[in-house]
């Protein structure tokens, strides 16, 4: 996601954002409950001046300086987030981020609906890039109809998610073993993750100007192929990564509750018998030794780098309860590999690779809260995941919304006004409900104590 904004460029007038969204904005405040409003009120006055309009289309920037176009799995976070506030702003970022959807079926990870800012990796083509993300889409969707149960909703989304889904399916997969490949490291959403260092060839300790370079390097090959998957997989990068196979999973189980809903019965029985082989072929290959391990080339080879990546089957219900617990209490909640003062760190703190303040290399990060957080609530395990919601919401009242975070000290990271933190909204409305509080106040107070 790296963008080097140029000086001279004139930028669009843009709602300035109060310092107040950045830290100390609940000083003050007297009670749990105000809290919490307080947290609504500044996730939804962040997301409103993160918004763009183009084309007659709506989207939400991840953040006004450092990311000013359109993300994929961006833009579902913020429909998932902008449900809870505005339903109908959350299926128009939905309807921006389809309607650039190309030919084959693929979502492209990056819309430049507004050169606002000079772009440092020509992906090939001029509105978009050339390579997709995560495939959230059907779990966003999934969540707006939750709010407001417009099936017409769903009708008009399902041909771009069915298209979407099967691209993965023909694509990703070419030789039928059910897991996805992605082709680039961007496509992880995780660029600079030591799981892919092994692959682009970089030691385990190396700069971000080299880590950039390599990934250049990578990108003038995928042109060579016209970033064609099958075959840029097989000549230049070839990886299964745990988290895309997961949220693909997630994704499989959320589209064929939708094709249910809108009676397409038969779409939903497909979809279903694909998740169970995906979930299969994750459990058959990736999973030893009680943990999912990114595989990489042809021999589906394990990359031994130990990254939240091991929790991200929660996400998915992939794991059996047993297994789940095991997990969580061994490897998670262990101070010396991921559980740090302020969160959970994204790369073991045993690796080499761990840099608290590196790129994807260390550093608490919203997102992987968020997908955390889910996973945990769904095998029950409902005191980590309070941990993680109370952590999470501490780091905003006492750093703002940042991009990512030292997990040691909580000093604050990267690009400022960054969307995720706004996650943090939806942690609070699946643990109580649209109508009920006590039990997030509860949970603040915790998180006051600490």
């Amino acid at each position: 996601m790296f963008i080097v904004p140029t000086l001279s460029e004139k930028r669009p007038q843009r709602k300035r954002v109060p310092p107040c969204y950045t830290v100390g904005y609940t000083r003050g405040m007297n009670t749990d409950a105000e809290r919490l409003a307080v947290l609504k009120h500044r996730s939804y006055e962040l997301l409103l001046a993160n918004r763009r309009y183009a084309a007659a289309h709506q989207y939400t920037v991840p953040s006004p300086d450092t990311y000013p176009y359109q993300w994929l799995w961006d833009s579902c976070f913020h429909a998932i987030v902008l449900a809870h506030f505005n339903v109908d702003d959350a299926k128009k970022e939905m309807r921006s981020l389809i309607s650039k959807q190309l030919g084959n079926g693929m979502i492209p990870h990056m819309i430049y609906w507004q050169r606002t800012a000079a772009i440092d990796i020509d992906w090939g083509r001029p509105d978009t890039s050339s390579i997709t993300q995560p495939p959230l889409l059907s779990t966003a969707v999934r969540a707006i109809y939750e709010k407001d149960g417009d099936k017409e909703f769903l009708k008009e989304m399902y041909p771009a998610m069915y298209h979407f889904y099967n691209y993965f399916l023909t694509e990703r997969d070419p030789r039928g073993n059910h897991l996805m490949s992605i082709i680039n490291p961007d496509e992880s959403g995780e660029d600079n993750s030591p799981r892919f260092d092994h692959a682009m060839r970089l030691p385990p300790r190396h700069t971000l100007n080299e880590n950039f370079a390599k990934r250049v390097e990578l990108i003038a090959r995928n042109k060579t192929c016209n970033f064609d998957a099958p075959f840029c997989m097989k000549q230049h990068f070839w990886i299964k990564d745990v988290p895309f196979n997961a949220i693909f999973v997630q994704g499989l189980a959320d589209l064929a509750h939708i094709a249910d809903t809108i009676d397409m019965k038969e779409d939903a029985l497909r979809y279903e018998a694909r998740r169970t082989e995906v979930m299969g072929a994750m459990r058959d290959r990736m999973f030893k030794e009680g943990l999912f391990w990114t595989l990489e080339g042809p021999e589906y080879e394990i990359v031994p780098v130990k990254t939240w990546a091991v929790f991200s089957p929660l996400f998915a219900r992939i794991l059996t309860d047993e297994e789940a617990s095991r997990l969580v209490n061994d490897t998670l909640l262990n101070e010396s590999e991921f559980w740090a003062p302020w969160g959970v760190r994204t790369v073991s703190k045993t690796e080499p690779s761990y840099d608290p303040k590196g790129f994807w290399r260390g550093p608490v990060w919203f997102a992987v809260h968020w997908f955390l957080y889910r996973g945990l609530v769904e095998y029950g395990l409902f005191e980590p995941a309070e941990k993680i919601r109370n952590i999470s919401l501490r780091l905003i009242e006492e750093r703002g919304f940042f991009e990512q975070f030292h997990p040691e000290t909580g000093e604050a990271l990267g690009a400022r006004n960054f969307t995720w933190g706004t996650l943090v909204v939806d942690m609070f409305e699946r643990a109580t409900g649209a109508s009920a509080r006590s039990g997030a106040e509860a949970a603040v107070s915790s998180s006051s104590s600490r």
